[in-house]
């Protein structure tokens, strides 16, 4: 069990997320990766491959990041100008406010990990094993380990949660066709530019900056949950990432985050210090030395069993607990959690 004198330490959320009316950290940021995506893609004629490619992925990626940072809050008092911020699809396949609902729904912390109440859980329950058949299972058990996940992963991921999307759509969801909608919109423009304007060929823009960008993404998320009995011991911490931890806008220190959602980006890495003592004693001690010492544990081994320990018991096909049990195949655990 976790120290609750060691939780109670930390300052009350009120404290931690009051901000002015504007973040300019957070907008100064926006501003760079806007800036930065529209140059990239201006100029990649004049590049090494490797660099456009390198810094494309680097891009899409921090955007996600920046996502994260508009759904909780940040850079202004204003969601609707928020939201107007994180908007913008570079990623192409995931919009905006799906990731927002499904994201905020996660925060819900006493179900993470959980297959059928966390969005973002990597885990399956029994009866959606079952039904994945030899392939099905192998494929996901490869993508437990971290090859499989940088590799494979954003395949598996983006197919699976446009193949949920739909059959949403295919029920006759207007509301969720409307956003698609204006979705497509974004995508449009955002594709207008890349191949219109700008002369990139879209396998380049596909591969180099979106397929590159999930990659990375899946490598912050890898290992960020697992589960345990108490429900504060199921997230992580990676530290001594000077790196991936700006381009994770510290969400490596995943436990504060979950602690305290509010808090923004550049506030953690000094809050963390301050306390690391007691959130290592919340999180039972969850740590990782770096994205070098995940991959030393976990680059070709399964970070964990696919089946979620509460989901593990077998049921009879059309019973209302199968039925309750049903979860969609494959897991799309959100990109930018």
């Amino acid at each position: 069990m976790p120290n609750r004198s060691s939780a109670d330490a930390l300052p009350p959320q009120t404290a931690l997320s009051a901000i002015a009316r504007i973040e300019w950290q957070t907008l100064t940021l926006a501003i760079v990766i806007y800036a930065s995506f529209l140059a990239l893609t201006w100029f990649w004629q004049s590049l090494p491959i490797a660099v456009v490619v390198g810094l494309g992925g680097w891009l899409i990626a921090w955007h996600g990041s920046l996502q994260h940072e508009v759904i909780h809050g940040h850079p202004t008092r204003s969601q609707l100008i928020n939201d107007a911020i994180g908007w913008p699809p570079l990623s192409l396949w995931l919009p905006y406010a799906i990731y927002r609902e499904g994201h905020l729904t996660h925060h819900r912390d006493e179900h993470l990990t959980d297959p059928i109440e966390d969005p973002e859980s990597s885990y399956f329950t029994q009866a959606a094993w079952d039904k994945m058949g030899r392939v099905g299972r192998g494929l996901a058990a490869w993508n437990t380990t971290l090859f499989g996940r940088l590799t494979l992963g954003p395949l598996v991921m983006i197919i699976s949660f446009l193949a949920q999307e739909a059959a949403v759509l295919r029920k006759g969801d207007r509301a969720r066709a409307t956003l698609w909608i204006r979705h497509a919109l974004g995508v449009s423009a955002i594709l207008v530019w890349v191949i219109g304007v700008c002369d990139m060929p879209l396998w380049l823009y596909l591969l180099g900056f979106v397929y590159l960008g999930a990659a990375l993404t899946r490598l912050r998320s890898y290992a960020e949950h697992r589960y345990a009995e108490n429900h504060d011991e199921r997230t992580a911490i990676v530290e001594n990432s000077a790196l991936f931890g700006l381009l994770f806008l510290y969400n490596n220190l995943h436990v504060l985050h979950h602690q305290r959602p509010g808090l923004p980006w550049y506030r953690i890495p000094l809050l963390y210090r301050k306390h690391r003592g007691s959130l290592l004693s919340i999180n039972g001690g969850l740590i990782y030395d770096g994205y070098l010492d995940v991959a030393r544990r976990y680059l070709f081994k399964p970070h964990d069993d696919p089946r979620h320990p509460r989901h593990r018991q077998p049921v009879r096909v059309g019973t209302p607990t199968d039925r309750a049990n049903e979860q969609p195949i494959p897991e799309w655990h959100a990109v930018v959690e």
